[in-house]
């Protein structure tokens, strides 16, 4: 194909004619659009300018809605407000209609929530708001056996169903329904430990009610309970790195986690959900990030009041996620 002949025709977002398959994103030789995705390893020094936009790295990722849609192509974001926004504009759609992806399956599959990373080769599944549903629920337990997580743009959802809790007895709330509201007070915006919290805090014996949205479900979908456990999805992503995405700051294009690094991440994302009845995968890993270098508990507290001052964990959490790192770094899980 001759280069630099003619002006090049702005793609359409979508893709004609393609299916959920794996396509292979890529880490082209083009401009990042809007110039947020840095290479970890290769940080600029303060003081230094950014490198021309030519040579900046351009990830272009493979999208679908969930209940099914043409592909769409999407670039140029560096946390999940602006990745729902990008797909808002693939589809034609409201970004607040964005629920949460999951990454190479289509399916409810809590397993595959993307969360603070994605995989260069990884295709994106967009769940969209569907029925609402308004449930009341009695509390007979202290625990209801539910596990909260967010989107990181404003909305909490159900990630896990305990087996024979209370919740599980009813029948209509699912894993991947968004809470909206409790006994009238909204969520919108909150982070998954405020819910959390909330709902431990709810008093024992008593009604309340529960405002929920569901995911917008295919044919092949509807009648089907998930229980939070690994899908048969097929695997489509293969890629060797991964974008971060951040809250604050720009997003980094990154190498996979060590064998070491994967799993602690595990097993403190066991403890999160042990401890403040949440799962976050980006949360574990920042915090083993934070622990991976310390010498001792002490450091690795500071370093958690630090960065993650607002959850105020407990002393008696940090000493056991200290535990779990040293744990992962000897081979002892």
């Amino acid at each position: 194909m001759p280069l630099g002949l003619g002006r090049r025709k702005k793609p359409s977002p979508l893709v004609e004619n393609e299916e959920a398959e794996p396509i292979r994103a890529g880490l082209n030789v083009d401009g990042l659009d809007g110039a947020r995705v840095g290479i970890a390893g290769g940080v600029t020094q303060e003081g230094l300018p950014p490198p021309p936009t030519n040579l900046r790295p351009r990830l272009i990722f493979h999208t679908q809605l969930a209940h099914g849609s043409p592909t769409g192509r999407i670039e140029g974001f560096s946390n999940v407000r602006e990745l729902y926004a990008k797909i808002g504009e693939a589809f034609g759609i409201p970004p607040v209609e964005v629920m949460f992806c999951t990454l190479n399956t289509h399916k409810v599959d809590m397993d595959k929530l993307l969360g603070g990373q994605i995989g260069l080769e990884d295709f994106i599944f967009a769940h969209v708001k569907g029925q609402r549903k308004e449930v009341e629920v009695f509390k007979g337990e202290d625990a209801l056996g539910l596990t909260i997580t967010d989107n990181g743009a404003g909305y909490a959802f159900i990630k896990r169903i305990r087996e024979g809790s209370i919740v599980h007895q009813i029948q209509i709330i699912n894993v991947g329904d968004m809470i909206e509201s409790i006994n009238g007070q909204t969520l919108i915006g909150c982070r998954h430990y405020e819910v959390a919290k909330m709902l431990k805090e709810l008093p024992r014996g008593k009604n309340f009610v529960l405002k929920l949205v569901e995911p917008l479900k295919a044919f092949d979908m509807i009648g089907q309970r998930s229980g939070g456990r690994a899908g048969s999805g097929v695997q489509l992503g293969t890629g060797r790195g991964t974008l971060r995405l951040r809250s604050k700051g720009p997003a980094t294009v990154e190498e996979l986690p060590s064998a070491f690094e994967e799993k602690a991440i595990a097993k403190v994302d066991d403890l999160l959900e042990n401890y403040m009845g949440i799962r976050d995968s980006e949360l574990a890993a920042t915090m083993v990030e934070l622990g991976k270098d310390k010498r001792n508990p002490d450091e690795f507290a500071e370093a958690l009041d630090e960065t993650l001052g607002d959850f105020a964990f407990p002393d008696e959490f940090v000493f056991d996620v200290w535990g779990a790192i040293g744990d992962a770094k000897v081979g002892r899980i």
